[in-house]
């Protein structure tokens, strides 16, 4: 087999998923299940918009999680693997809805993830887009607009930055995502309080969530940042199923590609990174701030505590940056601690 062939053929990790995928679709559409939206929050500048969510099969008698409640199942004592359970409705045409008027029509993706960029004119501030499966199944999608003049945004890390996750420790990883009821997930100290003095200080920035987490947990991560109070933000999150040539996407991949396309998206923002230093973080941060240092106001890297970073499997072998990079670096071990540091170097 050539090499052009090995590049263009899917791993059969891949084709296997796709497969499986296909067959719990089909058997879902036999038993009467719709497409549905279930929306995430989205964001835009002038001129654009960035939409994001899923498309899931769902019974008719269900529609109403996507109308009334972007995060379903959000009563009772959840478990993880609820997340995992959905049924996606892959290549799935949504229409896109302004003040009653359309705007586009867009199809997500083989796993039913909505993330297009369309063009759509709206003011500065918070809105809602509407959006429409082939079903007739509606949903409110939340839109950030960032101002022109803005230059100041926040991208925050989540898993064990905002939310104890310990994601790099496959087994303790899936107990807590798939075991473990959502409602006994702990917030790391300070952090909420943290992002909304943040969000108290810049009105108008815009706060982006990075994560490694799956699509498939988006309803929940929206219900934990809105049990703790964390400010309303976009979650740019990743799919963990295989790829053409790998058994699993990268994450690292991900927040790297996501960091390069707001520093186009938004060229006059400098940025304030929030991360810790459990694994990649650092890495991840340092560089960005050295290929687009314009884009960098400040990193803050919550550190984690002997045992999460045991379970964690070790710090970031990465020193700290402020000489390298060019711009501000801020460690401390909780929210608290970040806060005082930021305030010292005019971010507060």
């Amino acid at each position: 087999m050539s090499s052009s062939t090995n590049n263009t053929r899917p791993h059969r990790l891949m084709r296997l998923d796709l497969w499986v995928n296909a067959r719990r679709e089909r058997r879902a559409r036999k038993h009467g299940k719709v497409p549905v939206i279930v929306p995430s929050i989205s964001y835009g500048g002038k001129g654009w918009v960035r939409l994001l969510g899923r498309t899931l099969l769902m019974s008719p008698t269900d529609r109403k999680f996507s109308s009334q409640d972007p995060a379903p199942f959000a009563a009772g004592q959840v478990r993880g693997w609820r997340s995992f359970t959905s049924v996606s409705a892959p290549k799935e045409t949504v229409t896109v809805y302004n003040e009653g008027t359309e705007v586009a029509r867009i199809a997500t993706d083989t796993g039913g993830v909505l993330d297009a960029h369309i063009s759509i004119d709206l003011p500065a501030g918070w809105h809602h887009i509407t959006l429409e499966t082939s079903s007739g199944d509606r949903a409110e999608s939340p839109v950030f607009i960032v101002d022109a003049a803005e230059t100041f945004g926040v991208v925050s890390d989540v898993d064990d930055t905002i939310l104890n996750t310990v994601l790099p420790q496959p087994f303790v990883a899936a107990w807590n995502s798939f075991v473990r009821s959502e409602y006994a997930r702990l917030a790391t100290p300070g952090m909420p309080g943290l992002l909304d003095r943040i969000r108290r200080a810049h009105l108008a920035s815009p706060i982006i969530y990075l994560s490694t987490g799956a699509w498939n947990v988006a309803p929940a991560l929206i219900r934990f940042m809105h049990r703790h109070l964390c400010p309303r933000g976009p979650l740019l999150l990743t799919d963990w199923g295989p790829t053409h040539d790998r058994f699993f996407r990268s994450g690292r991949k991900h927040k790297e590609t996501e960091l390069r396309r707001l520093a186009q998206e938004f060229p006059d923002v400098k940025w304030l990174l929030i991360g810790d230093d459990g694994q990649h973080d650092e890495e991840i941060y340092l560089a960005f701030t050295q290929e687009h240092p314009e884009s960098v106001a400040a990193v803050a890297i919550r550190q984690l505590t002997p045992g999460e970073a045991m379970l964690a499997g070790g710090r970031s072998k990465a020193e700290k940056h402020h000489a390298v990079s060019g711009v501000p670096w801020v460690y401390g071990g909780d929210g608290g601690s970040l806060y005082h540091q930021l305030k010292q170097i005019n971010i507060l």
